[in-house]
């Protein structure tokens, strides 16, 4: 019995092993258009992954990668015994769920605004205003919001007439994370809604016809048939977005970040940036870094697990 298992496997390998040559031969110049993309993984993704091993020493350029003393968990340690390291992991955590339930369904909305409207040159240039601003330099972004929140700033002028006081609004800390938050919205939003707009267009027209004849009025197609139909395309970029809860990108932080505002600005990655590439602590931000990492990645599995229990719909 066992001989004839044994014989079956073999069979079987030799199968698909054929299989697979022949279809590399009749393929052959599609998976060559895929070798340069391969190629560039390897080289710039995969191959760096090597020097993670730099966050269990310590490292010194002089004697390269897996030249330096081993110190084990030490840096690890002493990122979790720091004093930044509640204060961190709070700022990015809060600028992150502030992120998901503003951000996240902001460019949900603005698809399902543009798929209702009728007349086109209006949908057109509501479009097109909506999606210049992804294409701003995060630097003129900031240049703009340091110059508009000052005290004689045109935001700035706009809150004092609603009642708010007059002050440099970037100077207080409790004010960057709506600042940060409000920006983005107003930075990527329209540019965002393009999937979702993409998503709109695989939904059956027939059911909204459907929908008016059984007299729906639109709020009831929106919730009954819209957000049904693009609920795929709203799970898998939710999982994605929590997987990245603490990547916070650096840039806007770093360009809109000041004495003042510290306390609740410095995030995770800023973190990284100033302490490995300006104060050259290469092994100490490496282990933050891989920590960052790690914990994206129980995010990422924990909420495809939540998400193919309670809607069906997951990455794998």
């Amino acid at each position: 019995m066992m001989i004839i298992t044994k014989k079956k496997m073999i069979s079987s390998t030799k199968l698909l092993s054929h299989r697979i040559r022949l279809d590399f031969i009749k393929y052959k110049y599609a998976y060559l258009m895929v070798l340069p993309v391969l190629i560039w993984y390897i080289l710039f993704c995969y191959w760096p992954l090597l020097g993670n091993v730099i966050a269990f020493k310590n490292f010194k350029p002089v004697q390269g990668i897996f030249g330096g003393e081993w110190v084990g968990f030490a840096h690890f340690k002493s990122f979790f015994s720091s004093y930044y390291f509640s204060r961190l992991l709070r700022n990015t955590l809060m600028i992150s769920f502030y992120g998901i339930i503003f951000s996240f369904p902001a460019p949900i909305i603005m698809a399902i605004m543009l798929n209702e409207m009728n007349a086109k040159v209006f949908k057109r240039s509501i479009q097109t205003i909506t999606y210049m601003p992804h294409f701003i330099s995060t630097i003129v972004i900031c240049g703009m919001l340091i110059d508009f929140l000052k005290k004689d700033g045109i935001i700035t002028m706009i809150l004092v007439a609603l009642g708010f006081p007059n002050e440099n609004y970037l100077m207080k800390s409790e004010a960057f994370r709506a600042i940060y938050v409000v920006s983005d919205i107003w930075q990527n939003s329209g540019w965002n809604s393009i999937i979702y707009l993409a998503a709109l267009t695989s939904i059956n027209q027939e059911l909204f016809e459907a929908a008016r004849i059984d007299g729906c009025n639109r709020l009831k197609q929106i919730w009954h048939i819209t957000l049904p139909g693009i609920l795929p395309t709203i799970i898998v970029l939710l999982i994605i977005r929590v997987g990245a809860v603490l990547n916070i990108g650096y840039e806007k932080i770093i360009l809109l970040y000041n004495a003042s505002n510290a306390d609740t600005a410095e995030v995770i990655s800023s973190f990284v940036y100033r302490r490995g590439i300006l104060e050259a602590n290469y092994s100490y931000t490496t282990a933050v870094d891989l920590f960052n990492s790690l914990i994206s990645l129980i995010l990422v599995v924990v909420t495809n697990i939540i998400s193919k229990h309670t809607t069906d719909y997951s990455l794998w």
